[in-house]
């Protein structure tokens, strides 16, 4: 059932259940941009026990970008986590997504958790289809450090509006220059429309059949 359509009200004790977090006690970095997702991610590590500390890393890339970081140091506060403001220099130009994680994925910690969803996983999958792509691309984004690869956007939006928490919406992910973006907004949509269904589950359930393949491969070598 798509997150759309769920019957039961959505919680943090309901979202946990479909997280891969570290045991209790552990301490993480979590990156927060202060988007929907890496929000929920940084309520929900909290409530999962785990010593938390949201990293906010300002890419430099629209004005007032750098004033973001407050937000996410005010949510970090509320929900009882420590906050670290970081900056990197990333500028206009080709490859611009790719350039950008790179240069935060370099001031962040090797484990630092982040935000991506099960919609993420779909969209990943699809990119590396367009592209083409072996086995390795059909898996799709690997779920370490990943712990909300089981929840739906849609999911980490409704969790923050019911606890007030304020989010940031970053008008980069409606800009048609990116391929993520024509992907979530074009293709993913016609794929619904064309098969009747929520096809984002499909692709991610592929994802994961295909890490497990891989896995037995590389065992069996």
């Amino acid at each position: 059932m798509s997150a759309t359509h769920r019957a039961d009200p959505i919680s943090v004790d309901t979202l946990l259940s479909r997280c891969r977090f570290p045991p209790a006690g552990t301490a993480v970095e979590c990156a927060v941009s202060g988007g929907a997702d890496s929000t929920a991610l940084l309520v929900l590590a909290v409530a999962a026990g785990l010593n938390v500390t949201a990293v906010h890393v300002d890419h430099g890339l629209r004005p007032g970008s750098a004033a973001e970081a407050d937000v996410v140091a005010g949510t970090a506060a509320e929900v009882g986590a420590g906050f670290e403001a970081r900056s990197v220099a990333v500028a206009e130009g080709p490859n611009l997504e790719a350039r950008a994680r790179e240069a935060r994925a370099a001031v962040l910690a090797p484990a630092a958790l982040t935000g991506h969803t099960l919609d993420d996983q779909a969209e990943t999958v699809l990119m590396f289809l367009l592209r083409g792509t072996g086995p390795d691309g059909i898996a799709g984004i690997d779920p370490c450090r990943r712990p909300l690869l089981q929840i739906r956007r849609t999911e980490t939006r409704e969790l923050c509006a019911r606890l007030g928490l304020r989010v940031i919406d970053d008008p980069s992910n409606d800009d048609p220059r990116f391929l993520r973006n024509r992907v979530r907004h074009e293709l993913l949509p016609l794929m619904d429309e064309l098969s009747g269904r929520d096809t984002a589950p499909l692709l991610a359930r592929t994802a994961s059949l295909q890490r497990r393949v891989l896995a037995v491969v590389d065992d069996a070598a």
